[in-house]
């Protein structure tokens, strides 16, 4: 007698196993597309800063720590062009790494719209948590961008140094990652299938994806607006 072979259960979808070739693929471009939102931020003094897109694509898809790694190329490769003032904020691209990529492969925090808002919340709150004793600690409470102005004004209502820098960079914070991570969703969404099929996010057909994250941008950009009201 022929024993039957035993059914295999399904991988869960929080440990999807990639070719590396798309893996070697995948980082440097993510990587690149992050010191571009870098130059932009730059060149146009944004208040938003534009360079963790490419994280959140990296960790949602490939993996929290690849995404940390992209981080890290991101800061390191910044620090060569624009000098050495982005190499220590490193450190908040692998926590927003970290978030976005457990929260959407671990914590089923993408598999709806309030989710993934939520988790965009919960980056930009963990990302300043960590940035504000950075540029107080290491800068003396400025880093020569947009929201330097508005530290300055709530330094001049009364708040002290590290009070003032939380409150302006979570402002400029939750614009950045509710834009970053909504971003993001919608070029996954333009990924080949076999990449992203195992990514448990919004499940929606291809316009739907596409409103949720104009949705999100919008919403970011309007953090972007009460921001340059209040300078």
């Amino acid at each position: 007698m022929v024993s039957q072979p035993v059914a295999r259960t399904s991988r869960p979808a929080s440990g999807p196993t990639l070719p590396m070739t798309y893996v070697i693929t995948l980082v440097p471009v993510c990587a690149a597309l992050n010191i571009v939102g870098s130059y932009i931020h730059k060149a146009l003094n944004l208040p938003v800063y534009l360079d963790m897109i490419g994280t959140a694509i990296a960790a949602m898809v490939l993996g929290p720590w690849w995404g940390a790694l992209v981080g890290v190329i991101t800061n390191t490769g910044s620090s060569l062009l624009s000098g050495p003032t982005v190499l220590p904020f490193a450190l908040v691209n692998v926590v927003g790494a970290l978030l976005w990529g457990y929260g959407v492969r671990s914590w089923k925090l993408g598999s709806t719209f309030p989710r993934f808002f939520l988790l965009n919340i919960i980056v930009a709150l963990a990302c300043t948590l960590v940035a504000a004793p950075i540029i107080v600690l290491v800068f003396g409470g400025a880093t020569g961008v947009a929201s330097d102005a508005l530290t300055a004004t709530f330094v001049a209502m009364g708040s002290n140094l590290f009070t003032s820098v939380f409150s302006s960079n979570i402002l400029t914070s939750l614009a950045d990652k509710i834009i970053g991570g909504f971003v993001a969703l919608a070029v996954i969404e333009a990924l080949p299938a076999n990449l992203t099929s195992r990514v448990n996010l919004i499940k929606a057909t291809g316009m739907q994806t596409i409103l949720y994250a104009t949705t999100g941008i919008v919403v970011g950009v309007a953090f972007v607006i009460f921001f340059l009201l209040l300078n």
